[in-house]
């Protein structure tokens, strides 16, 4: 099926849960993302691939590298840079400022681009409410990157919390987690978690028609 596809038949069937449970079956047990990263808007999907960014402190002055006179360093050409159903996903800068904002909403959202997930703040959060970019982030915090923080790369591996994440990797998240789901495994890893989310369903019968715990168990092999 087409990526448009995929991700549709994972936002209307499954949830992180479920599919990081059958990740840890497949023996890919450090695949979400630190549980402060939450959706602005509560109760929302976001699935799509990842772009990554690289961000790092760098404060305003003088300098001698190759971004030292360029405000904000390679965010804009990162910006610009989003293909549609990717995820803008950065990390690297301390947790003193603003990652994403409004205008940059604006800009994905016209280049169609699924959401974005950062590893630090966000501002501008009215803004992209109306909007309704899905936006993932340890929240809000007005202060300004500008003089502060700029992109160092981007399309680049990054790690979060401890995971790897690369250009290209399916993106699932919800109210629960953000999950990484590495290429290698994302086939056996949906078509497995949807197998498990039909069989929970006979198992929540199963328990309300007054199966014990122990026996659904037992006899689905899942809880």
């Amino acid at each position: 099926m087409t990526d448009a596809e995929l991700f549709e038949l994972i936002k209307t069937q499954l949830f992180t849960a479920v599919v990081g449970d059958v990740l840890d079956a497949l023996g890919y047990r450090n695949q979400f993302l630190p549980q402060p990263i939450k959706p602005l808007v509560p109760g929302i999907k976001l699935v799509g691939r990842a772009m990554t960014v690289l961000e790092a402190d760098y404060l305003e002055g003088d300098g001698n590298g190759p971004l030292s006179d360029q405000p904000f360093g390679l965010m804009f050409a990162a910006l610009d840079d989003l293909k549609e159903n990717e995820i803008y996903v950065a990390t690297g800068a301390s947790l003193t400022y603003a990652l994403w904002g409004g205008l940059m909403s604006t800009r994905a959202q016209h280049l169609k681009a699924a959401g974005a997930i950062l590893d630090g703040y966000i501002r501008d959060t009215d803004e992209i409410r109306r909007l309704g970019f899905a936006t993932f982030s340890r929240g809000s915090y007005a202060q300004d990157q500008g003089v502060r923080g700029k992109v160092l790369d981007y399309r680049v591996p990054i790690s979060i919390g401890g995971v790897t994440i690369h250009s290209g990797d399916l993106i699932f998240a919800d109210d629960e987690g953000v999950l990484v789901i590495p290429k290698e495994v994302e086939a056996q890893a949906i078509q497995d978690a949807l197998e498990k989310a039909s069989t929970e369903s006979e198992v929540a019968r199963a328990i309300k028609a007054g199966m014990s715990t122990q026996e659904a168990f037992a006899t689905f092999g899942v809880m």
